[in-house]
């Protein structure tokens, strides 16, 4: 099968390509994949600034129809609509995973980066990893379930942001904009921030009723949690300059590449940071509730449903922030 691939290391190197297609094997599940949103992390690994094992299929945002399984005590998931958590593989064994953090297992391998992901008509994964989603949601919006359940990772456990906290999000991007919701309905007011170019992901955020700005942001310090969505080292030191006195700073955008912040204002506001490696079960947990409770809308932040051959105009319009989220359907 025809799949778009990371297919060599350093920069570029991605291309369609013939991937190889195997049968599930006990404990996993073969899905055909209806949707795979397209990640500022796929960019990162176009660009060989995020570690991947080429050659290897991209993409780790995958809605899916499950259609086949490898042991029949499965066989009940035949034909349910998926979606699922990204690692494939944990040691089981190191001191995280024993603590329930197998996020941070430094043998973690993960679809999309080190096993073949959903830029391809179908996709092995194990069972474990699997959820329902509902009947409702639009099968390509439901995409977005895996980096609305890293968002969650990042800010509800434990909660980031309290009723009647002023909230400010830096780069109003797909995770921008799930960051934007979750912080809400976890009772915060927020503001979004984006670049002049960022028009079209500004007009989504006000659509979905958020104040915006594209022209700075004001002087003075007024915001108990700042979360820095869009990786960039200018977006961390607005972030930084915006907290106010105790406040909360939560990076969730990937820089990909050092860079080099104003520090000081961490012990000097004495601010509390923290972050979120990918997901856990917990936070899957957070993000289906919060979609079934209808409090996250996904689908408005569907930009396009693209064939995989388009995948050259949408790493660069990404780039160039001209969509909020892309969604690779390989059956067109």
């Amino acid at each position: 099968m025809r799949g778009l691939a990371k297919l060599a290391p350093g920069p570029g190197n991605v291309g369609l390509a013939e991937r190889h297609e195997r049968t599930p094997e006990s404990g996993e599940a073969l899905l055909e994949v209806v949707g795979a949103g397209v990640c500022g992390t796929d960019l990162h690994i176009f660009d060989d600034e995020f570690r991947s094992w080429p050659p290897v299929t991209m993409g780790h945002e995958v809605s899916a129809v499950v259609v086949a399984v490898g042991d029949p005590r499965d066989e009940e998931w035949v034909g349910a609509r998926v979606v699922c958590e990204t690692y494939h593989s944990t040691c089981g064994a190191c001191e995280w995973c024993r603590d329930g953090r197998a996020n941070l297992c430094p043998q973690r391998r993960s679809i999309g980066s080190a096993v073949d992901g959903g830029f391809a008509p179908r996709i092995v994964v194990p069972v474990r990893n699997l959820h329902r989603t509902p009947d409702w949601l639009d099968e390509h919006a439901a995409a977005l379930m895996e980096p609305l359940a890293c968002v969650c990772h990042c800010l509800c456990d434990p909660p980031a942001v309290s009723a009647g906290d002023e909230v400010l999000v830096t780069g109003p991007g797909p995770i921008g904009l799930l960051a934007a919701q979750v912080a809400r309905a976890l009772g915060g007011r927020v503001l979004v921030v984006g670049l002049p170019r960022d028009e079209a992901r500004l007009a989504t955020a006000a659509a979905l009723g958020f104040q915006t700005t594209a022209a700075g942001l004001p002087p003075d310090e007024r915001f108990h949690v700042v979360i820095e969505c869009s990786g960039s080292a200018g977006g961390a030191t607005a972030c930084l300059a915006a907290a106010r006195r105790g406040a909360r700073y939560v990076q969730i955008g990937v820089m990909g590449k050092p860079v080099t912040l104003p520090f000081d204002a961490i012990f000097q506001k004495e601010l509390v940071v923290t972050s979120g490696f990918a997901s856990t079960a917990r936070s899957w947990r957070r993000a289906l509730a919060f979609v079934d409770e209808r409090r996250v809308e996904l689908e408005p932040l569907v930009s396009e449903v693209v064939p995989l051959d388009a995948w050259e105009r949408v790493f660069e319009d990404l780039r160039a922030g001209r969509a909020v989220k892309y969604v690779f359907d390989p059956r067109l």
